[in-house]
């Protein structure tokens, strides 16, 4: 057994073990299982919106229930019998993207990116598996942005290693993730030139073009190893690699004043591999220990005022902080790296730093000491910190990001991968929220919602771009969204269930940033959660029903009718989503989520329109749920 494969075996066990998650509080609720998602894997398309475009081939075709045809007649959508109607509507997109959403001519910082974090872990931050397959599996559902932790590998000095240092967490090459993200390229390359010949000349508007890929390099290694990960880069790269000429401006534009400055456009960057290489700053702060220490006390504060927690999770608690303990206690005790000029050649377009006081957005001022092109590499506490001292913080830090990068990455407390809400950092202009793509929770279904149906960048709203005010919200409920819900299709019946069992029902979270006029409580800092739902449906068995035309009974549990209509008043800040999820009324038990979907407000298409649901592993369902958005002012 190759030392590779004992590791992949080893990191298996370990995840073996996460499964049994030692942290795991039991004392959540049922909203905050909601947030929950499944492992995702290689036939999970969701994520990063490319389960929404218009060229992906589905695996399930589609059906639509005789209550819901007849329904649907009974509205005067399709006529009786007309069953290429009712195909054209079945296949209709339930959203439109806007074209002004993925145009490319504009500067960088100016683009939301589906982004990645810890990409290598198949699992666990701590005791989880590393491997390659992952950066496929992310960059096929549509990250474009992903991160590598790249340290020394003793046991071979020319071949550095991925993994999180420090922790139990298995190891793989970094060549052989090279390898992998070159693949991928390859692959959209092709694709890419095959959509161009297929729409060549017959009006079918814009072909699909691959993306830029970003790459977050956490680098770990000695002078030795960086050369190393230059010439492997540079290797198995080659031409794919970020070219001269633009790497040429990025060296211009880092000599020039602010005034001089001109942004790469996303245009200009093609579908390259885009290295970001970490810059030191003097005196920088470990906002990980930062994050890491005030979120143990605010778990500790959690813990002591709960008056039922038991002492199965006082040791839970305890297990959880001196692994963050020894943790944070190890990378503090680590030598302080210095990036060779090789490799920072490679990341001048996107220098990742970690500032050590507020000069990056006080005032309008360039960041002290800090390299021109600059990224901003912050946890979400950290970033929380600076809003929570002063709330004017958060519209100056908006303006920053209209002009430079940012990178938020979850707080170290989130072993298990869940992640951080993306919604209220979104709002400031955050370009890259890393999520942790481990699980398809519901700030995966978020993401999956604002790229859908493009290539991984999209287009910030104009509070947020260079002339905004970087105020996205204005507090004014000026939008009023009738969601109309008329029934499902194929509800899939979870294993050891019965269909008669089943109390299916839909309850649906209207997400939006939160503003100072807001009078109800955010549900976390910086963002609302606004929950309707349906009655629950039950089978009427011998019961004569109009949709049937007499038939002897009801639609089964597994293709419910509802027919209700639910509402909404929002701001319309451009960043409010929809997410949408079946569950079942179970009694005695905490109600099970069946099937997902999430939109963006600004993408979906009016009228009556099936929205195929996704499982929360991402994957697509058999599943339909036929609904209508109505918007209007209110």
């Amino acid at each position: 057994m190759s030392d590779q494969d004992r590791d992949l075996v080893s990191g298996r066990l370990s995840s073996r073990l996460a499964s049994l998650n030692p942290f795991k509080s039991r004392s959540r609720g049922e909203d905050d299982e909601d947030d929950n998602g499944e492992e995702v894997g290689p036939t999970s398309v969701a994520g990063g919106g490319h389960s929404t475009r218009p060229t992906d081939i589905t695996e399930h075709q589609l059906r639509v229930s005789t209550a819901l045809e007849a329904f649907l007649v009974k509205e005067g959508a399709v006529a009786d019998g007309d069953a290429d109607a009712l195909h054209a509507l079945l296949e209709k997109p339930h959203i439109a993207v806007p074209t002004h959403v993925t145009d490319r001519s504009h500067p960088l910082p100016e683009y939301f990116v589906s982004s990645s974090h810890n990409t290598y872990l198949m699992a666990h931050q701590l005791f989880g598996v590393s491997s390659a397959q992952a950066y496929e599996n992310a960059l096929t559902a549509g990250a474009r942005c992903v991160e590598i932790d790249a340290w020394d590998n003793p046991d071979s000095p020319d071949e550095p290693r991925v993994t999180h240092g420090y922790t139990l967490v298995s190891n793989i090459t970094f060549r052989a993730v090279c390898e992998t993200i070159r693949d991928v390229v390859d692959r959209e390359a092709a694709a890419a030139a095959t959509e161009r010949t297929n729409t060549h000349g017959q009006g079918q508007g814009q072909a699909y073009a691959a993306a830029p890929i970003l790459l977050s390099l956490e680098n770990h290694c000695d002078t030795h190893g960086q050369q190393r990960l230059v010439d492997i880069m540079k290797e198995v790269w080659g031409d794919r690699l970020l070219g001269a000429p633009i790497r040429e401006k990025g060296h211009a534009e880092q000599e020039a004043s602010e005034e001089e400055h001109a942004h790469v456009r996303l245009e200009e960057l093609g579908s390259k591999i885009v290295v970001i290489v970490e810059h030191h700053l003097a005196n920088e702060l470990d906002s990980s220990e930062s994050s890491s220490s005030s979120s143990s006390s605010s778990s500790s504060s959690s813990s002591s005022s709960s008056s039922d927690s038991s002492s199965e999770e006082d040791e839970e608690d305890r297990q959880k902080k001196q692994a963050r303990h020894d943790y944070n206690a190890k990378k503090k005790a680590a030598p302080a790296t210095v990036i060779i000029p090789a490799l920072a050649d490679l990341g001048v377009y996107a220098q990742s730093v970690k500032p050590s006081d507020d000069s990056w957005y006080a005032d309008g001022g360039p960041l002290k000491n800090g390299p021109h092109h600059h990224l901003i590499n912050v946890s979400e506490s950290g970033l929380a910190a600076h809003i929570a001292a002063n709330t004017a913080n958060a519209a100056a830090i908006a303006r920053h990001n209209a002009h430079h990068l940012m990178r938020v990455f979850p707080k170290g407390t989130r072993i298990s991968s869940r992640n951080l809400p993306p919604v209220p950092f979104w709002a400031l202009g955050a370009q890259i929220c890393a999520l942790n793509w481990q699980t398809f929770g519901a700030s995966m279904q978020l993401n999956d919602a604002l790229f859908a149906g493009t290539a991984g960048y999209v287009l910030k709203p104009p509070a947020l771009r260079a002339g905004g005010d970087g105020l996205v919200s204005s507090g004014k409920r000026n939008k009023v969204l009738r969601l109309r819900v008329a029934g499902a299709t194929d509800l899939p019946l979870p294993a050891g269930r019965q269909a008669e069992d089943l109390r299916p029902y839909l309850t649906c979270s209207l997400v939006r940033p939160s503003s100072n006029t807001d009078t109800m409580a955010p549900d976390s800092s910086g963002f609302v959660v606004e929950k309707r739902k349906t009655s629950v449906y039950r089978q009427h068995k011998r019961l004569a029903s109009l949709l049937h035309r007499g038939a002897d009974e009801s639609p089964p549990p597994t293709d419910p009718v509802w027919d209700e209509t639910l509402e909404w008043t929002f701001d319309d800040s451009e960043l409010v989503f929809l997410r949408m999820m079946i569950k079942s009324d179970d009694s005695f038990s905490t109600n099970p989520v069946f099937c997902v979907a999430a939109v963006r407000l600004l993408y979906v298409v009016p009228g009556w329109v099936f929205v195929r649901m996704l499982d929360l592993g991402g994957r697509e369902t058999k599943c339909s749920l036929l609904v209508r958005f109505d918007m209007e002012n209110a």
